[in-house]
């Protein structure tokens, strides 16, 4: 009897844990989307691991190797053009635009690093 009211009371809790975990994605995919991006340093110097981890992270899983709310990135059968100007302009109502707060010669960077995205070894 005490194992089935651990078990009633451990799904209510997944089942509490699922419902505060959706509705917090929901209320952060609004601000992902109306907050403009962060600029990056003048200098166009910066971490690009750091930068998707904090920035394309919450959309693109483990890094862009798998997928998440957005696609996986790593081997990605889009062009280098394709991914450049996503990434540019961005997609209405599922990716914000980057424009503006990143050079072009910074996108090509991030291109690069999603280009060079190897499984994880471990």
């Amino acid at each position: 009897m005490e194992l089935d009211a651990l078990k009633s009371q451990s799904n209510k809790i997944t089942a509490l844990r699922s419902a505060l975990l959706g509705a917090s994605l929901l209320c952060l995919t609004g601000l992902v989307q109306a907050q403009p991006a962060t600029p990056a340093p003048e200098n166009g110097t910066f971490d690009v691991e750091q930068l998707f981890a904090g920035t394309c992270g919450f959309c693109h899983s483990d890094g862009g190797r798998a997928a998440g709310k957005g696609p996986q990135l790593m081997n990605s059968p889009r062009d280098d053009d394709f991914l450049h100007n996503r990434i540019k302009h961005g997609k209405q109502g599922a990716m914000p635009a980057f424009d503006g707060a990143l050079t072009d010669a910074q996108i090509d960077q991030i291109v690069k690093y999603i280009r060079a995205l190897k499984p994880r070894e471990g």
